[in-house]
């Protein structure tokens, strides 16, 4: 929000600088994010009046001019102006006058100079020449009134500065002048004058039938026909300059005043030309296959979401967005219908982000305007038209005032007791009152509280915490003292046998893996190449055209970061993320953590590439393979142990990818990228990943004492032919399941796969398996028939369930 200071000062002047001012509007909640001079500096410019216009005798487009600038004597001054005339006031920058800087970043001096072969003594301006707007078509033309002599600066009123305002999207009330004023007295005390304007009496009987069919849409719709208008009468230049300084450029005079009264008022109207209008107007949802050419030379496609005005013939306007071309008002126009109306925020949130542009509209539309005022504001704006561009032929016609579907305002009730809480000092109940009084709020005082009704314009009170905020606000937030807490300080900690996110992510630092933080927006792509979703999260609004859909895997991030730190010239890369992806479930239901229909659950997923180590003399350079990135997985997830099962994932390779199982449940999933997205996102080598579920990750077993053995351990190896279908987690599982049915078994600590042999002595279609067991009892020395029972039992476990033979 911009306007001019001085317009401000028109309706609220507190005793206190600018400064001052911006601090106060800043400190209540409207942030002031910039205070800008409405002219750069400049000097010994002053009004003059043209007397007399004669052709330059050298040259075919300039002429020289006698001007009066109040000096006591007639100036020659030499202009090229194309609309220079005699009797026409304009600035005149007298000789040694210096001018705002040019292109080159100097000031431009003005000097008694030669002009072919003729002497000029100052110089006529333009807007553009003063930087007071980009018009350069001709001189600055004033008006009549304007003294001659007068310093310009002070006539056109150019020490004044521009306030612009950063709003929050709920201070919907403060997107005017007025609005602004309003704080400024509630802030300040001092008296809130309100624009003022005498009701124009009506002397015609005309109205344009207009029917509300969608009371979603539009819950008040007021409107005016007015016949006789001087379309290409002048705006004023206190308008122009309100309109300008508040960053709106000027059109015509009846555009103008349409603009003037949304900043001032807050109130955004239309102005329709009579006269282009097809019968009456409705006011409906759009119909798919209708379109609109709007005033920005655009046609859109509307539908059954979006709000507009037709009538009988077309679509007219978007309704609270923008006004459509084929009813626009020109110089020509002759007959108005002024409209106003009041539109459901709801209704207009979005529709104008659709097509791509916004609007000063539908920016206060969707945030909430005043229902209370759409009558006084159309007579505002009548007043206006009738000043400006009325005449003897002006006829005015009743206004058409339909309140179809307005807003309940109920009271919101707000605790005394708990506003001191939150805002942390005593305030009183008169203190409340007072500041409930200057906001303009109604209240009902009540047992240790007050019951507030919402004004119209005020869409954002809607719970006491809203109350409360606005008792801080005037209250000062800078009045309220910096105290420590006065609660106790209680520590909490993890449960034992669960272990910090940020632990697990310094355990994947010390195993050589950097962090990243990836968008959880990926490309639709990615969901179908890495998590072979084709049905993905959409997004209606994304920030980016390639981040259109959620993440259900962390896997093509990853794959992302090593395309990017490959493309600069990194041959290593080790890198991990701890983040949440995006699943459908039906079941879901909303909660303070959880959102109907989805979940949102945690992963952990690194990725290596390239040399396993760090080049060095140490050892021999390799690259990193699936067994590398299995053992960091299980250094991670110790001292509970995983299985593996051999698992087909769409981002991993057929043959070297796992699924991860923590006590026989799954996990997460291990692998190789697979060679087709390897060759697709143009990887020279593959590297290898893993996924993991955040909370078994985070699930650690409560340390339990277990007796150590002070006896010898025994070590045994036998090795087992099985078919090659069976795999060595196959046989391991077996032992252990023995160990934990059989008492003979249960001396058994350990179980490693040391060998596989393929080859002569076995058939095509065997292979063998050489496993080391490590036996130790607590109480004795093992004895080889205790040891070779226990062995005897294993081999007869797995030769009954796999058919395992012992190899000879």
């Amino acid at each position: 929000m911009q306007f001019s200071e001085s317009w401000l000062r028109t309706l609220a002047d507190p005793k206190m600088t600018s400064d001052e001012l911006a601090h106060l509007l800043t400190m209540s909640g409207l942030e002031v994010e910039d205070i800008d001079p409405v002219a750069p500096p400049f000097s010994n410019v002053v009004v003059a009046q043209v007397v007399e216009v004669a052709k330059h005798p050298n040259a075919d487009r300039l002429n020289v001019c006698q001007v009066d600038a109040g000096t006591g004597t007639l100036l020659s001054i030499v202009c090229g102006a194309p609309n220079v005339r005699a009797g026409m006031k304009v600035p005149c920058a007298l000789a040694g006058a210096k001018l705002p800087p040019g292109e080159d970043g100097k000031p431009f001096e003005i000097k008694v100079g030669q002009l072919r072969g003729v002497e000029s003594q100052g110089m006529l301006c333009s807007a553009r020449e003063l930087k007071l707007s980009e018009d350069h078509a001709g001189l600055l033309e004033l008006p009549e009134d304007a003294s001659v002599g007068q310093n310009f600066r002070d006539y056109y009123q150019l020490n004044d500065l521009k306030f612009t305002i950063k709003l929050t999207p709920n201070r919907a009330d403060c997107l005017s002048v007025l609005g602004i004023a309003r704080e400024v007295s509630a802030l300040t005390g001092v008296a809130l004058k309100e624009p003022s304007w005498k009701p124009v009496a009506a002397n015609l009987t005309d109205k344009l039938p207009v029917r509300i069919s969608a009371p979603d849409l539009c819950g008040r719709f007021s409107g005016r026909i007015i016949r006789g208008v001087n379309a290409r009468a002048r705006t004023p230049e206190w308008m122009k300059r309100r309109l300008e300084r508040s960053g709106q450029r000027p059109v015509s005079a009846l555009v103008d005043i349409s603009n003037y009264v949304m900043l001032e008022l807050g109130r955004p109207t239309h102005v329709f030309d009579l006269d282009k209008i097809h019968g009456g107007l409705e006011v409906r949802w759009g119909k798919p296959g209708e379109s609109l050419k709007l005033l920005n030379g655009n046609t859109v496609e509307v539908d059954s979401w979006v709000g507009i005005i037709a009538d009988e013939r077309q679509v007219e306007s978007l309704a609270g967005i923008m006004g459509g071309d084929a009813t626009a008002v020109s110089l020509d126009t002759k007959n108005i219908y002024l409209e106003a109306a009041f539109w459901w925020p709801q209704a207009i949130q979005g529709r104008a982000r659709r097509y791509n542009f916004s609007t000063d509209a539908a920016h206060r539309f969707e945030r909430g305007v005043d229902y209370a005022t759409t009558v006084e504001h159309i007579e505002r704006i009548t007043a206006l038209i009738v000043e400006i561009c009325g005449g003897k032929e002006t006829a005015i016609g009743p206004i058409d005032d339909q309140i179809i579907n307005l807003p309940q305002r109920n009271p919101v009730r707000v605790r005394t007791a708990r506003a001191e809480r939150i805002i942390g000092v005593q305030i009183s109940e008169a203190q409340i009152a007072d500041i409930f009084t200057r906001l303009g709020l109604q209240f009902t005082q009540e047992a240790g509280g007050f019951a507030v009704t919402p004004p119209s314009y005020r869409f954002d009170i809607e719970i006491e915490e809203d109350l409360i905020e606005e008792i801080a606000r005037v209250y000062g937030f800078e009045n309220i003292p910096a105290l420590p807490p006065v609660e106790p300080n209680t520590m909490r900690i993890e449960p034992e046998n669960r272990r910090s996110l940020f632990t697990i992510r310094r355990q994947l630092a010390d195993l050589d893996y950097q962090e990243v933080v990836n968008f959880s927006f990926v490309e639709k792509d990615w969901e179908a190449d890495f998590a072979g979703n084709a049905h993905p999260i959409q997004l209606l609004n994304p920030i980016a055209s390639q981040m259109s859909v959620m993440r259900s895997s962390l896997l093509a991030g990853l794959v992302a970061n090593v395309r990017y730190n490959l493309n600069r010239k990194a041959s290593r890369v080790r890198v991990f993320e701890v983040g949440a992806v995006f699943l459908r479930n039906a079941a879901a239901q909303d909660g303070p953590l959880s959102v109907a229909g989805f979940d949102q659950p945690k992963r952990i997923a690194a990725i290596a590439y390239g040399p396993v180590a760090d080049e060095q003399w140490g050892q021999p350079t390799r690259n990193v393979d699936f067994f590398d990135v299995k053992a960091d997985l299980e250094a991670l997830f110790a001292p509970r142990a995983l299985t593996f099962a051999r698992i087909d994932h769409p981002a991993l390779h057929p043959g070297r990818a796992a699924q991860v199982l923590l006590n026989g449940k799954p996990v997460g999933v291990i692998g190789e990228l697979h060679p087709r997205w390897q060759q697709k996102y143009e990887l020279p080598l593959a590297p290898v990943v893993f996924e993991v579920a955040a909370d078994a990750l985070q699930e650690r077993p409560i340390p339990l004492y277990r007796e150590i053995s002070k006896f010898p351990p025994v070590k045994r190896d036998i090795a087992l032919v099985v078919k090659q279908s069976i795999s060595a987690q196959d046989l391991i599982n077996s032992f252990i399941a023995e160990k934990q049915a059989n008492p003979l078994c249960n001396i058994m600590q350990a179980v490693v796969l040391f060998d596989e042999y393929r080859g002569k002595g076995l058939e095509n279609d065997e292979k063998s398996l050489a496993f080391r067991f490590t036996l130790q009892d607590t109480q004795t020395t093992l004895q080889d028939d205790k040891v070779d029972a226990a062995i005897g039992a294993f081999v007869d476990a797995v030769e009954k369930k796999f058919g395992a033979k012992l190899r000879s």
